[in-house]
């Protein structure tokens, strides 16, 4: 797939993509609205952590990676049907292990909840998390169905699958919280089973596309099958490394439900402003970049797979450096416009959603390019060079999330966990991108450097005339209009100038990177 196929099949998971990720914006907002940074909305937060902890893994992590390069090896060489046959034993295999994972998962929370000396805010967790678990199940066959779409350079119906998320819990907050009443314990609960039906319905969305591309729907226990095998290989290190990080995520909630109930609550808030962007451009960069480069992999093309990742570079530097500085000279006003909206989610809310964003902001730019340069090791089959690399840095992360616990004030420990985490992310680029560099000849490092100098320097004028025109606004607009209408015109003109002046600075100063990336988006 070329450079400019690359970026429209992107701009179409990125298009979808910003739709889940809008409609998810709009469901934070509603769930602050209800439980602020309460105990019961950490709870939530921690509980819905623990089966994507399994979607990561045997998902859209380890699984998604080894299967979509065998998958399409076994397709390009074998034909179609050797292909499915394949993916009919995946499934199963999936199936009956999660099927097995999900029913000890509920046992195991059933019996938490028997003990009396776990504190309210672990009973909550629990019995939220008994209802939500078996969706680790039904969500992960849809990650794997999406692995089956995206190997086919289908990526439309699997990218608005998530969108289902949302707006079932939004409906869910709409429509049945009226219907149960005021009583937060069970509008929690409430959530709890919206989540369970949205990963019902993320599979069933991808069916009709599945039989469009010939699946036959079978179930096949013959797992005795060399590219079963390969597979297994292939995933086994990069489960551990996915095991090992998202256990690292699980216990970086744990340790801020352990600072106060409020701490998961903000830290969540302030990290789902940072998956906006995220989400939008680098992850459907990523998406589209596993079967790109598995296709440049098996035709041992390494000219095209360096081409390739140096130019993802450059445009995700053009990108998600205005969009992190941005956010960062921008933070306090984006909570406060966003998230207040006389509810439960107060100033106080406001305040240490915003201290743990300003920390996280800046790692925006490292999150994205991490999702270019893993892809890269797996297309070639290579899931043990991140795993390695990520043993290093969540251990550095658990260290520095321990230091900045024990020394920082109590309000500003969460801050400091989103500093470790944006620390650890530098380091495992750092070592990613030398071993990279040693792996696939050409990449142009120097050509990369250039572009992101000169998107930091456009970005930090950016940034500048965005909150200077923030402040000097929002005094005059809040004196002729309501608060909240003051605040929404104040961020919406802010974010205006200030995209103005990025692009007039890429336009003056002829950045090949605006020119890429418009020829590519209106190439037919």
């Amino acid at each position: 797939m070329k450079d400019g196929k690359v970026i429209r099949a992107a701009g179409v998971v990125g298009s979808f993509t910003l739709l889940s990720r809008g409609l998810g914006m709009l469901r934070d907002i509603i769930i602050a609205y209800h439980f602020g940074t309460s105990i019961l909305a950490s709870a939530f937060f921690v509980a819905f952590t623990l089966p994507n902890l399994f979607r990561r893994l045997f998902g859209e992590g380890a699984l998604s990676a080894a299967f979509i390069p065998v998958f399409i090896e076994t397709r390009t060489k074998q034909g179609n049907d050797a292909a499915w046959d394949m993916a009919a034993k995946v499934v199963t295999m999936t199936a009956a292990l999660l099927s097995t994972i999900a029913i000890v998962g509920v046992l195991l929370f059933s019996i938490f909840l028997k003990f009396p000396c776990f504190s309210e805010k672990w009973l909550t967790t629990f019995d939220l998390s008994r209802i939500m678990f078996p969706y680790v199940l039904f969500i992960c066959l849809a990650a794997l169905s999406m692995a089956v779409l995206n190997s086919f350079k289908h990526f439309a119906t699997s990218a608005f699958a998530p969108c289902l998320l949302n707006i079932i819990l939004i409906v869910v907050m709409l429509v049945v919280f009226p219907l149960v009443g005021n009583e937060q314990s069970v509008q929690a609960k409430a959530l709890a089973w919206g989540v369970l039906l949205a990963g019902i319905s993320q599979v069933a969305i991808q069916l009709p596309a599945l039989k469009r591309f010939g699946c036959p729907f079978k179930f096949s226990n013959h797992w005795n099958d060399p590219k079963i095998r390969q597979m297994l290989l292939l995933m086994g290190p990069a489960a551990l490394g996915m095991a090992v990080t998202q256990f690292n995520v699980l216990i970086d909630r744990m340790l801020a439900m352990a600072i106060g109930g409020w701490a998961p609550a903000a830290l969540y808030y302030s990290e789902r402003w940072i998956y906006l962007p995220l989400g939008v451009i680098a992850t459907a960069m990523s998406t589209v970049l596993l079967p790109t480069f598995s296709g440049h992999a098996a035709e041992k093309d390494h000219h095209a797979m360096s081409e390739t990742l140096s130019d993802s570079l450059r445009h995700l530097a053009f990108i998600m450096t205005p969009a992190a500085l941005g956010m960062l000279a921008l933070a306090p006003l984006i909570l406060q416009t966003l998230m207040e909206w006389g509810g439960n989610f107060d100033a106080q809310s406001t305040m240490l959603s915003t201290r743990a964003l300003v920390f996280y902001a800046p790692g925006l730019i490292l999150f994205s390019v991490t999702k270019v340069f893993v892809p890269a090791f797996y297309a070639q089959q290579d899931t043990k060079t991140p795993v390695r690399v990520g043993f290093i840095t969540i251990g550095i992360n658990l260290i520095l999330n321990i230091v900045f616990i024990l020394t920082l004030p109590e309000y500003w420990k969460h801050a400091g966990m989103a500093f470790s985490t944006v620390l650890s992310a530098g380091i495992n680029i750092a070592i990613l991108g030398s071993i990279l560099n040693k792996k696939i000849n050409g990449i142009q490092w120097q050509t990369i450097f250039r572009s992101f100098i000169r998107c930091v320097t456009a970005s930090l004028i950016m940034a500048f005339v965005a909150w200077l025109t923030a402040t000097l606004l929002f005094p005059i607009i809040g004196n002729a209009v309501p608060a909240k209408f003051a605040q929404m015109a104040t961020l919406s003109i802010a974010i205006a100038v200030g995209a103005l002046s990025y692009f007039s600075l890429a336009v003056a100063l002829k950045f090949p990177e605006l020119r890429e990336i418009k020829s590519a988006l209106t190439r037919k």
